[in-house]
């Protein structure tokens, strides 16, 4: 999501149909200015108010004149208003350094969207993103627990204070579990990531961090550790190494270790790690459901073996698939994902006779071959792999959709699909990472013939 941050942030720029707001007539261009004699703060405060049975509205209407409503209304049914900033206020940007921050890591004249270091608790709130609580005051942590805002994304990182400030270059820093206990204490769940970097909060530092956030069981909800991305744009920032087989190994089974503590102690295995660590060790990925509930899913913990799952469980569905004519299809991924594809192609293959996959493995020259999840692969790196005379002969590739932004058809570098198609000169046709919808594009192909 872009934050448009407008002096006017509460500026209705659409009204739903058949909405209590278009009953009463308010337009777009109208101004919110109060909802139950109450100034609206931001999208937490107007949620909260307008949650009641009966609420009143006081509108700006374009003209000057100032509109007054008593509503009555269904629990928590919504007023049918969209505001020109979804936040009603400007997004609190980061204030840390952190010696592995992706963004410093970016290189220059990408959007300028790309940019922006969000820290704030509100959107992690309203879309899960991570925050570190290095820029929140006690009133803001006080607001939290009384809107009972959970769950929260923490990015915590280590629970050694001189450690974290030393990461991320915030004196503030220092304070993280002073907050997360006060809010355990108040039973808002919290949603924990713990980005790894080797020789710095790996190893006895990784222990002591999930000893501490055990002990916040179970307002600790999830525990979810990555390794760090390193991109080639690290010039004059702290020398950091990638993780490598044996490093990887080396976390894994430290998680193994307090997954089989936290299960005996809590029922849960509450920490979990991400592919990434599987795909760098060549371990193989645990089962379906040692993931439990995949609660950190969306932070690429799980996404692999839930794939994986979903082909296995719809496999059949290709049983007695005919193709009229030979088919060749690409499926574009990224390095670490290559193997499991591959597999998953020829398990395919294996059910439709006329059917041809190559499974492409796209190296990452925009950021560099540190960078091996598709994720982050761009437009001109899939043009660049997909350009090679072997590829001129097929009929579409597949590209799984987080390679684009989301809910639109741009890549991380401005290319779209359709100049990717262009260029190419084959369909581009983005997947969602969903193993049964895989499936169902190969099972669907053949009533296209």
């Amino acid at each position: 999501m872009e934050i448009i941050n407008n002096k006017l942030n509460n500026v209705i720029i659409e009204v739903n149909d058949n909405s209590i707001a278009f009953e009463l007539g308010i337009e777009p261009g109208d101004i919110l200015r109060k909802i139950n004699n109450q100034s609206i703060k931001d999208i937490i405060d107007y949620k909260y108010l307008t949650a009641d049975e009966n609420i009143t509205l006081e509108i700006l209407k374009q003209n000057g004149d100032i509109w007054e409503f008593e509503v009555e209304k269904d629990f928590s049914e919504d007023l049918g208003i969209v505001f020109s900033n979804s936040l009603i206020d400007k997004a609190k940007s980061c204030q840390n350094k952190c010696i592995f921050c992706f963004i410093d890591q970016l290189p220059k004249n990408l959007r300028e969207t790309l940019y922006f270091k969000d820290d704030d608790s509100r959107l992690s709130f309203l879309q899960g993103n991570y925050i570190t609580l290095t820029n929140m005051n006690e009133d803001e942590i006080d607001r939290i627990i009384k809107y009972r805002l959970s769950p929260i994304n923490i990015s915590v990182h280590t629970t050694n204070p001189d450690l974290r400030v030393k990461m991320l270059r915030n004196k503030r820093a220092s304070e993280i579990m002073n907050i997360l206990k006060k809010l355990a204490d108040a039973n808002i769940e919290l949603n924990c990531q713990i980005v790894l970097v080797p020789g710095i909060n790996d190893g006895t530092e990784l222990e002591r961090t999930l000893k501490d956030l055990g002990k916040l069981y179970p307002s600790v909800n999830s525990i979810a550790c990555v390794p760090v991305g390193l991109t080639k744009y690290r010039d004059n920032l702290e020398k950091i190494v990638p993780f490598d087989q044996g490093s990887a190994r080396d976390v894994l089974n430290i998680i193994n270790k307090y997954q089989n503590t936290f299960k005996d102690i809590f029922g849960t295995r509450l920490v979990f790690a991400s592919d990434e660590f599987y795909c760098l060790s060549g371990t193989d990925l645990p089962s379906y459901e040692s993931y439990e509930d995949f609660p950190q899913y969306e932070n690429g913990v799980g996404m692999l073996r839930s794939f994986l799952t979903e082909v296995i469980e719809n496999i059949d569905k290709l049983d007695n698939i005919n193709y009229m004519k030979q088919k060749h299809v690409a499926i574009a991924t990224g390095v670490s994902a290559y193997p499991y594809m591959k597999s998953i192609s020829e398990m395919i293959v294996k059910k439709i006779d006329k059917l041809k996959i190559d499974v492409v493995k796209i190296t990452n020259d925009f950021f560099g071959e540190n960078i091996t999840v598709s994720g982050l692969i761009t437009g001109k790196d899939l043009i660049n792999n997909m350009s090679k005379q072997e590829y001129s002969n097929i009929d579409c590739l597949l590209i799984p959709e987080n390679m684009l932004r989301k809910n639109d058809d741009i890549f991380l570098d401005d290319y779209r699909i359709i100049d990717v198609k262009n260029i190419l000169g084959f369909d581009v046709i983005s997947i969602e990472i969903d193993g049964s919808k895989l499936i169902d594009f190969f099972r669907k192909e053949c009533s296209h013939e």
